[in-house]
């Protein structure tokens, strides 16, 4: 059995290494300078005549054999590190692999059901599997920084024991080019992270999909209607949470002209460009156009609470007009209902 599976690592290994440039050697080695390795063999030192011996054992190095890489088999890549995806997970490392301690009971079969799901959709083969383990066949990785095609054997097991939710990524079997070869402690760390990294990354997609899904379900009962701020200025209210309302947003104005550019969840502020629809598309609706020039616009969203506050500024930082506002609130609410009603 063999089988290639060609993972694209940008999303779990490039962070670390997005500030280095050139080949594979570049990013592995400081510098590909390796005159040193042509050093002449210390020698005995000779005193001079008339000298007398002085000696310290202050930076003596102890005669033995040291294990390590020279030369171009240094890697000075920096660790790769284990993302924290999952809230309140925790990862332990060990001569082994590396082991994520998830927060939740809940969450084990979710995550464990997930990696199957990669492992089939994916088509890597199965040497071994058990209720609670999966040796997998040949895993192949290619990635910029590395000089050859890397294969990787795993042993992924879920833990059995009461009151621990947790999985174990291990890396069992190493190859290059095809040709089988010692796992080196280095590689086993880094590609157990990257395995486990990519499992959760998935598994966040997952919940955020499933939040997005949860979000316009929600949203489907929410009142629009005019009122004021905290500072007693006019401006959009929907009735519902914060984060529910930001996750319908795009779609709903989407579907009204407008073009979303950009978003950023913590000030609470969407990007648009608005190109009003034509007069057919007002009269299927049920409503007067969106008193806006065909502009770029930015959607401020406020947290109220159980409520969310929508203003809007035009492309020179001001608030549009209260009579402005006061087209687009009963626009949104037909808008909402007709998706409701789709």
């Amino acid at each position: 059995m063999n089988c290639n599976y060609r993972l694209v690592l940008t999303t779990v290994m490039v962070a670390s290494l997005a500030a280095c440039s050139g080949g594979a050697d570049r990013r592995r080695q400081a510098n590909q300078d390796f005159t040193y390795l042509e050093s002449k063999p210390l020698e005995s030192w000779t005193l001079p005549a008339g000298a007398e011996p002085f000696s310290t054992d202050d930076y003596a190095i102890q005669n033995k054999a040291y294990q390590g890489e020279i030369g171009s088999g240094v890697d000075i890549r920096p660790p790769q590190q284990v993302l924290e995806l999952i809230p309140g997970a925790r990862s332990v490392k060990d001569a082994d692999g590396v082991t994520l301690l998830l927060p939740k009971a809940e969450e084990l079969p979710k995550v464990w059901l997930l990696i199957q799901g990669i492992i089939a959709e994916q088509n890597v083969k199965i040497r071994n599997q058990a209720a609670n383990s999966i040796e997998t066949d040949w895993v192949t990785w290619t990635h910029e920084d590395e000089n050859t095609e890397i294969g990787n054997r795993y042993l992924i097991e879920k833990s059995s024991e009461p009151n621990r939710y947790s999985f174990k990524v291990s890396l069992i079997d190493w190859r290059e080019d095809g040709v089988e070869k010692p796992v080196s402690v280095v590689n086993k760390e880094r590609y157990s992270i990257a395995m486990l990294n990519l499992v959760t990354a998935k598994y966040d997609q997952q919940v955020r999909d499933e939040a997005r899904l949860r979000a316009q379900e929600l949203v489907k009962q929410i009142p629009i209607s005019m009122g004021k701020d905290r500072s007693g200025l006019p401006v959009i209210i929907a009735r519902a949470a914060y984060n529910v309302f930001w996750e319908r947003l795009p779609s709903l104005v989407e579907d009204l002209g407008f073009t979303v550019e950009g978003r950023n969840r913590s000030q609470g502020v969407v990007e648009v460009k608005f190109r009003s629809p034509d007069d057919a598309f007002w009269t299927e609706l049920g409503t007067k156009p969106i008193m806006l020039d065909d502009s770029t616009y930015k959607l401020q969203l406020g947290d109220l609470g159980n409520r969310t506050s929508i203003n809007v500024t035009d492309s020179n930082g001001k608030p549009i007009t209260e009579e402005a506002l006061n087209t687009i609130a009963p626009v949104f609410a037909l808008a909402i209902e007709r998706a409701n009603n789709q």
